[in-house]
């Protein structure tokens, strides 16, 4: 990600904010532990679940719910900033089509398969056999109600790739706004970077506030189907659009970058309350509920900033290979879990070897197969210049 910000200043805003590119890395990380972790949290539903399962993880599972999405959209709408103004707007919506949409039906084709296969083997809703699965999957063929937990198109489930369809039409919403703060809407961006110190921590959490008001009560859930998810939409898309507003802009990023202590002070402090949300009236438990959550992205933000904005030697590749890993990651889990549940490695050994077993797939299937197969790359939204 490139910035048109010349360097100046001791905050050392470089040509490229390889921090963006390490946040970006991070958060993606995340998803994958916090996805291993739902194999072995116990109480909450996975597609299929390890015989060992463990209390004790409900309070880092809890903790990193509440903000890991909301980063990666934010994060995403940084992306959409740092190229916007690069194309015209149909050649920009054409690319975030192809970007987005090849790698989503590809994956829902051939990547995510095996996820459903073994959810539904584990109901014992399917006959055991991959390829005979697989097969019927593909024609469209109609499975067992309840085979397994989201249904999207068909037959066919988007699972963990459901953030592509929420992240592309919320790229296409944003053509008409950013526009619009270009144009007419201008002093209304520059209002919001003009923000600083206790308003640039309590000002986004207003459109937070008002969708727990009055959004909430009606979509209370999260329900990852695109189409009725109106309270997961107002809370990503405010993200989404939080990230594109920060953009490039230095300033604000200083700012940032500068209340990184106070907030995580205060991010520590709204974790606490957090966890005892249920003993506060509606407006106190909301407000306690959004400040924990943005401030926690504040944190990462700051100490990213004044951190990680510098070329690490990994961060090229890491880049690279990061969106591949995405895609990828689930399908590993999965197959990994449902291979070893039998053998009842235990509790310390099963987990260890699902997280090699995920990160190793990854790493071989990234390193040997996308990277050397150039018309594979855009099917895992990943193009490695030659």
């Amino acid at each position: 990600m490139r910035s048109e910000v010349k360097p100046g200043r001791a905050h050392t805003m470089l040509a490229r904010r390889y921090d963006i590119d390490a946040l970006r890395v991070f958060a993606f990380g995340l998803l994958i532990l916090y996805h291993v972790g739902m194999f072995y949290v116990a109480d909450w539903e996975y597609h299929i679940k390890s015989q060992y399962q463990f209390e004790w993880l409900h309070l880092p599972m809890l903790f990193l719910n509440q903000w890991r999405m909301p980063l990666l959209f934010l994060i995403s709408g940084l992306a959409i900033n740092f190229i916007w103004g690069r194309y015209s707007v149909a050649v920009f919506a054409r690319r975030r089509l192809v970007r987005l949409g090849l790698p989503l039906l590809f994956g829902m084709a051939f990547v995510i398969p095996a996820q459903p296969y073994y959810e539904a083997l584990a109901k014992g809703l399917v006959e055991p056999g991959f390829g005979k699965f697989m097969v019927d999957y593909l024609t469209w063929q109609q499975f067992p109600d309840g085979a397994w937990s989201d249904t999207r198109i068909a037959t066919w489930t988007w699972n963990h790739l459901w953030y592509l369809p929420y992240l592309l039409v919320y790229t296409l919403l944003l053509i008409p706004i950013a526009w619009f703060l270009q144009g007419r809407g201008a002093t209304i961006h520059k209002a919001f970077l003009k923000l600083r110190g206790p308003w640039l921590i309590l000002v986004p959490v207003l459109p937070m506030m008002l969708a727990g008001w009055y959004v909430y009560p009606h979509f209370p859930f999260y329900s990852r189907t695109l189409f009725g998810d109106w309270y997961a939409h107002s809370q990503y898309f405010t993200f989404f659009l939080l990230g594109f507003l920060i953009g490039r802009n230095p300033e604000i990023w200083l700012a940032i970058a500068r209340l990184r202590i106070i907030c995580f002070v205060l991010a520590i402090t709204m974790f606490i309350l957090y966890l005892n949300r249920a003993d506060y009236v509606e407006t106190a438990g909301l407000l306690v509920t959004y400040l924990n959550r943005w401030t926690w992205i504040l944190v990462v933000l700051g100490f990213g900033h004044r951190h990680l904005n510098r070329p690490f030697p990994w961060l090229p590749y890491a880049t690279g290979a990061v969106f591949a890993w995405y895609i990828l990651h689930q399908t590993f889990i999965i197959v990994a879990g449902a291979q070893l549940t039998p053998l009842a490695l235990g509790p310390f050994m099963e987990p260890v070897l699902v997280l090699e077993l995920t990160v190793g797939g990854c790493a071989l299937t990234y390193h040997y197969l996308v990277r050397r197969v150039r018309w594979l790359q855009p099917f895992f939204g990943t193009v490695i210049k030659q």
